[in-house]
């Protein structure tokens, strides 16, 4: 049985690709960094459909902890066919007003957390002969955002840095690959009035905004194209700015 290792996988998108993936057959490991409650909540939600899936915790901003974190995994599965580096922060604010504590979180998790998931979970996917990581980054990323400034920027890297590490990876038969959300329905967008919402969902071809589901579709079919890689698939309905 395939297995797959998904950060930031206990609320929203992540959630979202955690219920894809089991419903699909992986054995599937979820990491959570600060709300415990929140983690045990959605494992038991998952127990209670027969799905078994186990719960990391780390601040993947911490070498530390992810190492301590891929400690833990493999103590319990013996291969590692999936990194989703999905663990991710926003803000909402003024780049003049953002302070350099923001900044160095914001990059932190976003982009400092993809790379130590990525640098340990290649040596394994390495020794393996195969291997498939997908990064989250987000549509912002590509287009940038007024007031998200600095988010931006932490995707457009997470983009960048998937299509340079698919180059230097494709030679071991592990691909990297990238999916780009619009504006799906999580908690990162329970900033916007219903007015921004409607403008938003206005803004989509498709007419709806998406579910985290619609994102884990995207990473199942990456996990699975065995010819894909170096690609980033944008799943926003068509929405662009």
């Amino acid at each position: 049985m395939k297995t797959a290792l998904i950060t930031g996988g206990t609320k929203g998108i992540g959630k979202g690709i955690a219920r894809v993936l089991l419903e699909s057959g992986y054995e599937v490991a979820i990491n959570y960094d600060r709300d415990e409650q929140a983690a045990l909540e959605t494992q038991r939600e998952f127990n209670m459909s027969g799905y078994c899936p186990v719960l990391l915790k780390a601040d993947v901003s911490s070498e530390a902890d992810v190492k301590a974190m891929f400690r833990e995994f493999f103590d319990t599965f013996d291969r590692l066919d999936l990194l989703v580096n999905n663990a991710g922060i926003a803000l909402v604010k003024l780049m003049q007003d953002t302070t350099l504590d923001e900044y160095e979180r914001l990059f932190g998790v976003n982009m400092r957390g993809t790379f130590l998931c990525s640098k340990l979970a290649v040596p394994h996917m390495v020794h393996a002969g195969q291997g498939c990581i997908v990064n989250i980054a987000s549509i912002w990323g590509e287009v940038g955002a007024s007031c998200e400034t600095l988010y931006s920027a932490t995707k457009g890297a997470v983009i960048a840095f998937t299509q340079g590490l698919s180059k230097e990876l494709a030679p071991s038969n592990i691909r990297v690959n990238c999916v780009s959300p619009g504006v799906i329905d999580t908690d990162m967008n329970s900033d916007l009035t219903p007015t921004e919402m409607e403008d938003l969902i206005q803004s989509v071809p498709l007419g709806r905004i998406g579910q985290p589901e619609d994102v884990g579709q995207a990473v199942l079919y990456l996990a699975e194209a065995e010819y894909v890689t170096g690609v980033n698939i944008p799943v926003g309905g068509g929405f662009a700015k």
